[in-house]
Order: C-alpha cells, then sequence, then structure tokens
C-alpha cells in the first residue's frame, strides 16, 4: 500500500480557486477511479472533482464552505502497488502540503502575493493579475462593490502606479466600512451564503455596482404568437415529431433578429480597458431557477437554430441545469440574456443585468386582459417585457427602440420567418 496526495487540479482557463461546496466522501470511505469525490464552486460554474485512483480516503483537507486553490492538497488516498514520487503532479509529502485555508468573503491569494494582500477583495483573475506584475493589492484602492480591487484598477496601477490610484480613488469608492453584526433570538436560524447562492449574491453585487442600470417596459398584444404556437405544436404532433414548442424560441429568434439591428446590444462591456466589445456570434443566456438559486445556461450560435432546435436546446439545458450537469462551456460567452418566469413571471420586474453584458430582457406572465383594437375593447393575449441596460453605453432611446424591434417579431410572427430565410 502506498500514500497519494490528490491536489486540486485545474479548473478553467484562469480560475485560480474554488468554493469547497459539498464533499461526497469521508475518511475511511473506500473510493474507485473517477469517483465523485467533492463539488467546487468556481467564478463560472460548479464542477465535480472525480478520484484519479481507487482506494481507501485516509484524510479530507478542507471544510464546506473553505476556498481551495488549484494544486493545493485536496484528498490523502492509501493506494494498491507504489506511487512515483511526481504522479499526477502530487508527490509532494502532507507535512509539506498545506492545508485549504478557510476563506471569507476576501480570501487570500497565491503565495506568491504580498502577504498584506491576503485580506483584500478581488477575483482570482486580479489576483493572478497583481501577482504576475508584483503589485500588492493592499495598496491598490479598489473601486468595485465593497471596495474590491477590479482588473480596471491593477491596469491603472501598472500605467500610473499604486499611490496614483491610491490618491485618485474618489471617496465613494473607497472600501465601505464592515457592517454592523446581525443580532438574532434563540428561536432564528442563520443559513451561510454558499456554493451558487454566494457566487449569485457576488455576481449581482459586482453588476448592480459597476453598471448604472436603467430599465423600459411596455406590453406585446401576443395573440397571434398564441395561434402560431398552438398551429406548429399541431404539426408537430401530426408528424410524429414530439417536440413541444414552449414561447422562449420565439422570443430568442425576435430577440436574435433585433440585436442583428442594434448590435450594441449584442455585447460586453470591458471594465479594464472601458471599451465595449460588439460580439459577432449570438450566444443567448437563458435564465433558469435551480434547486441551488439562479443559473445563466447559454444557448450558443442562436441565430443558426431553427424554432424546433431551439425548443430542444432550451429544454436540454433547463434540464441539465435542475441537474447540475452543465458543462462549463454552456455557463460562459454569453453575449444578451432572457429572463423569463413564465406564468410566474408577474406583471413586470427590472431583471439584474448578467455583467459583463449591457442588457438582460425580462419576460413576463403571458394571460388575457381586456385591450383597445381599433375603437373596441376586446380580449386578447397580453404580456410585458422589461428591458434592463448599462446606461454607459445603451441610451434610453436606443433601448426603447430595441424593445419595439422585439414586439415586431412577437406581435406578427410570421415576421421571424423571413427574418430566419
Amino acid at each position: 500500500m502506498a500514500i497519494f496526495e490528490f491536489k486540486l487540479p485545474d479548473l478553467g482557463e484562469g480560475v485560480m480557486e474554488g468554493e469547497l461546496v459539498k464533499w461526497h466522501v469521508k475518511a475511511g470511505d473506500s473510493v474507485k477511479e473517477d469517483q465523485v469525490l467533492a463539488e467546487v464552486m468556481t467564478d463560472k460554474a460548479t464542477v465535480t472533482v472525480p478520484s484519479p485512483k481507487a482506494g481507501r480516503v485516509v484524510k479530507t483537507h478542507g471544510n464546506e464552505g473553505d476556498m481551495a486553490k488549484v494544486h493545493q492538497l485536496l484528498v490523502t488516498l492509501e493506494v494498491e502497488g507504489d506511487v512515483p514520487a511526481q504522479a499526477g503532479g502530487h508527490g509532494e509529502s502532507a507535512a509539506a502540503a498545506a492545508p485549504v485555508a478557510a476563506a471569507p468573503a476576501a480570501s487570500g491569494n497565491g503565495s506568491g502575493a504580498p502577504a498584506s494582500a491576503s485580506k483584500v477583495l478581488a477575483t482570482p483573475v486580479t489576483r493572478r493579475m497583481a501577482r504576475e506584475h508584483g503589485l500588492d493589492l493592499a495598496a491598490i484602492a479598489g473601486t468595485g462593490p465593497q471596495g474590491r480591487v477590479t482588473k480596471a484598477d491593477v491596469v491603472a496601477a501598472l500605467e500610473g502606479g499604486e499611490k496614483n490610484v491610491v490618491a485618485a480613488a474618489p471617496a465613494a469608492q473607497q472600501a465601505r466600512p464592515a457592517a454592523p453584526p446581525v443580532s438574532s433570538g434563540a428561536s432564528d436560524e442563520r443559513v451561510p451564503l454558499r456554493g451558487l447562492r454566494k457566487k449569485i449574491a457576488e455576481k449581482m453585487v459586482r453588476s448592480k455596482f459597476t453598471a448604472p442600470h436603467f430599465a423600459f417596459v411596455e406590453e406585446v398584444d401576443a395573440t397571434d404568437l398564441v395561434a402560431l404556437r398552438a398551429r406548429l405544436n399541431a404539426q408537430l404532433a401530426a408528424a410524429g415529431d414530439s417536440t413541444k414548442l414552449n414561447y422562449l424560441p420565439f422570443i430568442i429568434k425576435a430577440t436574435v433578429a433585433a440585436l442583428k439591428k442594434f448590435p450594441h446590444l449584442n455585447a460586453n462591456f470591458d471594465e479594464a480597458s472601458q471599451e465595449l466589445v460588439v460580439r459577432g456570434e449570438y450566444n443567448i443566456g437563458m435564465a433558469a431557477a435551480t434547486p441551488d438559486g439562479l443559473t445563466v445556461a447559454v444557448v450558443k450560435n442562436a441565430d443558426r437554430l431553427t424554432l424546433g432546435e431551439l425548443a430542444r436546446e432550451t429544454a436540454r439545458l433547463g434540464a441539465a441545469a435542475r441537474d447540475r450537469k452543465l458543462k462549463m462551456e454552456e455557463l460562459t460567452g454569453g453575449t444578451f440574456t432572457i429572463s423569463s418566469l413564465g406564468q410566474s413571471g408577474g406583471l413586470f420586474a427590472t431583471p439584474i443585468i448578467n455583467h459583463p453584458e449591457v442588457g438582460i430582457l425580462g419576460v413576463h406572465r403571458l394571460k388575457k386582459r381586456p385591450a383597445v383594437v381599433g375603437d373596441q375593447v376586446v380580449v386578447r393575449d397580453m404580456m410585458n417585457l422589461s428591458l434592463s441596460c448599462d446606461h454607459r453605453v445603451i441610451d434610453g432611446s436606443v433601448a426603447a427602440d430595441f424593445t419595439y424591434e422585439i414586439i415586431k417579431y412577437l406581435e406578427k410572427p410570421d415576421l421571424l420567418f423571413l427574418a430566419m430565410a
């Protein structure tokens, strides 16, 4: 028997650490090769970490909720046979390997960074960037939420010197004072913010305090869309096709058509360079509710898919999100996001932008209600759309015109087939 020390493997490009969301094994357990050892949440996705070998778990390193750095000791295994000194890159002794450190919101960075930077709020990418250039994060004034140091702050430090950045930062952008603790009673329950819910919280704060949001709301007469969907589903059923069209494929198609006319909404905003990156692909994010919280899965190249293909792809991604089986590439690369709660969508809401995108479309409850057609009050199938935009790069008039372009295709859905031609 031999001791095999398994370190956390690479989790994706630019990802230097992840939160230990859940252990699937404990000391004393026997494991098979490729059996899941733990779930780790990164800035981009939750990934499962499989065992590289069969054996017995001697020790797990770190608790649920801790931050684990890439290439840090994760699990000590007892395995059959001899283990090469550098097998899998995990040959160091257990005594020499650092245990996973507990991680509050301001988690420490890698060992190559100055010690004073360990309590600074910053993403792993920002920490790596500072480390590669020999910068002390503690000497850089953070302009992000709660004083978080952003990539743009590091770039400014490189261009003008750290002292200039500290001196030039407005008072409103300095680190906010720590919030006072909230007291609790004997009958209260405290629920730690962990895993996906913690990442959602961090991303929402970053988006809301980075991009100045504004919203535009308008109603849609979807009566013709309701009728078209019913006809197409009947035709699919008659042809023996099990595909069921809901309204999302139509909304995606209408949105893509509008994005082609207003390309600045199909974009990401680069905070570091202060540039709008107008994307050449149409990768539409769809917000999907999961037991752990809201996840945005990305429909890649939505402009190239038919309504039927969109129906199948959105159904597949929704199921994968609920089952926690989304792949990294299915969670990244989005250019614009659609948030729809279906019949739970309410009258209207103002969704928060999926940063670094610059717009998000909220789709709300479709129901029959009275509407004026000509001089008559009639019953129509109506719903509301709400568009939230980043006011730094999108003006109100552009947002309104973009929304009305989507509405045009939803109120006269036959035009979608011309747009797809």
